[in-house]
């Protein structure tokens, strides 16, 4: 059996593969390792992942396009929503910033803001703030709390509740939603919600095409960039790795099948790959509407929705 030396291995990849361990699916060992906190680790990652998001088949693989027009054509209802008020627009998953950014000009100066970007990723923070400072239509906030996940929101409410701005506006853009467990992270974001605050939400629905969009993705070289630097980070080698994707209980995922028997030491452990093992490493829940609005509805008392022509994409608009 092969061993591995001298790959760059990343300490919280492999303590997750470690603590994970494998499941059986059939005589199939499948390693999970699906888990969003570990795919900005690096600038190398988060530069892959804005990569594919502006790739062309990846905006035709999940019509971006329409859920950034969605998104911007509800910004007449946001704005009747503030009343005029000063608002705080807190960017969750912030990336890049340019979704947030699209429905600010939205506004079109009707709206006095301060956007606070949070992502678990400096290098995504660094980069909202800086397509964020070329324009002139927000106060930007930078503090300790931009680079966080989600669990710090009171904490983020608390500090930008001061002076004139007292609403809250949260973006939970870019089908953000799929990657977290659904009820933790609503229950997260509703219990930092003030009763005159409200939350937008822009994500995939599972519709009739769902199963050959997550096949294409198989086909989409700008998700395998971006997704195979985690399997690379355990000491594996592109050539032992052949990437794949599958729709499967409820959601699309991607995983990676091992080519080739290895063995990886780090740290005075080792972890032992059979050919055939499958390493997940990214899934992402897609909800039919009908399933999407219970949750919605459970969470909060007010939401509406647009839904994409394609039916493919929603924008929902909630209020505690």
């Amino acid at each position: 059996m092969a061993e591995e030396k001298g790959q760059q291995i990343n300490d919280l990849i492999f303590k997750e593969l470690i603590k994970r361990g494998y499941s059986l699916e059939g005589n199939t060992r499948i390693w999970n390792i699906a888990d969003s906190k570990l795919w900005y680790l690096t600038p190398d990652q988060s530069q892959a992942y804005l990569d594919l998001e502006n790739s062309e088949d990846y905006t035709d693989a999940v019509g971006e396009d329409d859920g950034q027009k969605l998104i911007e054509e509800r910004a007449a209802e946001i704005i009747e929503w503030a009343k005029e008020e000063p608002i705080n627009v807190v960017d969750l998953g912030c990336g890049d910033g340019k979704k947030a950014l699209g429905l600010i000009k939205a506004f079109n100066k009707k709206l006095k803001v301060k956007y606070c970007p949070i992502d678990i990723s400096s290098y995504m923070v660094k980069k909202a703030i800086e397509n964020f400072s070329k324009e002139s239509i927000a106060e930007i906030v930078e503090f300790q709390y931009n680079i966080s996940d989600f669990e710090n929101l009171e904490n983020v409410v608390h500090l930008l509740n001061m002076g004139e701005y007292k609403k809250n506006l949260f973006l939970l853009l870019g089908s953000t939603l799929g990657n977290f467990e659904i009820n933790e992270l609503l229950y997260e974001i509703r219990s930092s919600m003030k009763g005159t605050d409200m939350l937008v939400i822009d994500t995939a629905v599972a519709d009739e095409k769902i199963e050959e969009r997550a096949k294409s993705q198989a086909e989409n070289k700008a998700v395998d960039n971006f997704l195979i630097k985690m399997p690379l980070q355990l000491g594996l080698k592109k050539e032992d790795l052949e990437y794949n994707t599958r729709f499967k209980n409820y959601r699309m995922e991607f995983y990676y099948t091992i080519k080739n028997d290895k063995t990886v030491k780090f740290n005075e452990k080792k972890v032992v790959f059979h050919k055939g093992d499958q390493i997940i490493v990214a899934v992402a829940y897609k909800y039919d509407n009908s399933d999407l609005m219970s949750y919605l509805n459970l969470y909060f008392n007010s939401v509406q929705v647009a839904l994409s022509e394609d039916k493919s994409k929603i924008v929902a608009l909630c209020k505690k």
